[in-house]
């Protein structure tokens, strides 16, 4: 059963490039190897 806390979680993982969440929300599979470096890179945009 979904609840808020469910919800309030899944959005914090989504916005966490650790968590597969994250990469799933983005179309990946999951969190690639690369990803350090490919957040950083989206961070000095």
């Amino acid at each position: 059963m979904n609840g808020p806390k469910d919800d309030d979680d899944n959005h914090a993982n989504q916005l966490n490039s650790n968590n597969d969440a994250y990469w799933q929300s983005r179309g990946e599979d999951e969190r690639p190897d690369d990803w350090q470096e490919r957040t950083d890179a989206d961070e000095e945009d």
